[in-house]
């Protein structure tokens, strides 16, 4: 395997040329009445013509894959305010735009660039919103997704996801018939793509840590699966476990101390509790099925995993306290994979439906469990920070790609790899 390592996550994320299988964005679905805002070109204050990045744009593509906005096509505007005073509403109602967003570009405090914006209502002709962003000079793009995560939030009363970030595994053939894996950091939108780790071994199971600066993944680099845990601002990585057998499923608790896993080191495939400080291990289950893929609730109290210890595949609870295992999920022959939202109601997990697998939502608190794909063969989900959409991988055309749908599944959209399969999303914590 070939480690790529970083000395800051900001250098990492501004080296886009290592990157490979990088994602596209293709809208499948939207509302049905999108609202329309015209998010007009930012100023530039800074030294020559235009500014790095055009933050608008960033702004523009967030707000349409969220597919609850239309944005208005830069042709079809009747002028390019960049200041308040500048802006005729009648105009912009003319064009049928709702909304007006406007900023400015420029340099900050000492080594910064900043990004303004005011949004205005063109119905009630007056400013709703306005703020500023600064970062160094390669983040610019991140602040454009800031931007749209406030404007989002405005708008929808949704927290945006839009300034998160992506891991998943790549994998691609030699004309020999090889297969080459690559672990990919990405934007939420699948730009400025940077491999982490890539050799011709499996790379599986990738999670973040909650505070957003470490993952953790599965690589069979050592001959057979082995849990690591890699630093994205210093590159350096430690090796957690190397035990005979599975060593698989790494997720972070929500306090970051601990990691739930699998392991089969003393038989059947069981879930385990790490310490990440003394690195000692504590059993937490131990049944002759095969109990895997944990998951934490969000206030650390209780784990949700898969077992087939009824006889078929579900998700079962274990509650840290009372060490109390209860079955959760009774629909259907098949449901694994499962991921908790932050409100800790939501989980999506993988469903089985006639034969074919689907992506679901299962509501903790009615117990009603919610198809939401219909493509037949997806896995492995992951869903936004702000719980409003489930990212996970499906096939079309024999290979594997990313998509995206949300949980109440009136968006959906997909993110093809240019070249190769992608595979084995996980998306990251708020960036705070």
């Amino acid at each position: 395997m070939r480690l790529i390592l970083f000395i800051t996550l900001t250098y990492l994320l501004s080296c886009a040329g290592f990157a490979h299988a990088q994602l596209q964005i293709e809208i499948t679905k939207g509302i049905d009445n999108p609202t329309p805002i015209a998010i007009v070109p930012f100023g530039w204050d800074g030294a020559g013509g235009s500014a790095p990045v055009d933050v608008a744009q960033v702004v523009d593509s967030d707000l349409v894959r969220s597919g609850q906005f239309s944005p208005v096509s830069r042709r079809d505007m009747l002028s390019f305010p960049k200041k308040a005073s500048d802006i005729y509403f009648r105009d912009w109602r003319a064009i049928s735009a709702d909304y007006v967003l406007i900023g400015r570009v420029g340099p900050g405090s000492p080594g910064m660039i900043r990004v303004s914006y005011q949004l205005f209502d063109t119905a009630r002709q007056q400013e709703i919103a306005s703020g500023a962003f600064e970062n160094v000079l390669p983040e610019l793009r991140m602040v454009g997704h800031r931007v749209a995560d406030a404007v989002y939030e405005k708008l929808t009363g949704i927290r945006g996801a839009f300034a998160t970030r992506l891991v998943y595994v790549s994998v691609s053939r030699n004309p020999n018939g090889k297969d080459f894996y690559r672990l990919i950091l990405s934007d939420s939108d699948g730009q400025r793509p940077i491999v982490l780790l890539e050799g011709r071994d499996p790379i599986m199971a990738p999670s973040w840590s909650p505070d957003g600066n470490e993952v953790a993944y599965v690589s069979f680099e050592t001959s057979r699966p082995a849990i690591y845990r890699q630093n994205l601002r210093t590159g350096v990585r430690e090796q957690l476990t190397n035990f005979k057998g599975l060593n698989n499923s790494p997720v972070w608790s929500p306090d970051g101390n601990t990691m739930a896993m699998v392991l089969s080191k003393d038989g059947s495939p069981d879930i385990y509790l790490m310490n990440l400080t003394t690195k000692k291990l504590t059993q937490l289950t131990n049944h002759y099925a095969i109990d895997t893929e944990p998951t934490w609730m969000p206030d650390g109290n209780a784990l949700l995993f898969t077992s087939d210890r009824g006889g078929r595949p579900q998700i079962y609870r274990y509650d840290l306290r009372s060490k109390a295992i209860t079955r959760v999920t009774f629909e259907g022959r098949y449901n694994a994979r499962a991921r908790v939202a932050q409100d800790g109601r939501n989980v999506a997990l993988v469903h089985q439906s006639s034969g074919q697998y689907h992506i679901a939502v299962h509501d903790l608190v009615t117990e009603r469990l919610t198809v939401l794909t219909s493509t037949s063969l997806d896995e492995s989900p992951s869903i936004a920070p702000n719980g409003s959409i489930v990212l996970y991988a499906t096939k079309r055309g024999g290979e594997s790609i990313l998509s995206a749908v949300a949980v109440d599944g009136g968006v959906s959209f997909n993110l093809p790899a240019r070249d190769g399969s992608v595979q084995e999303p996980a998306w990251s914590p708020y960036l705070d």
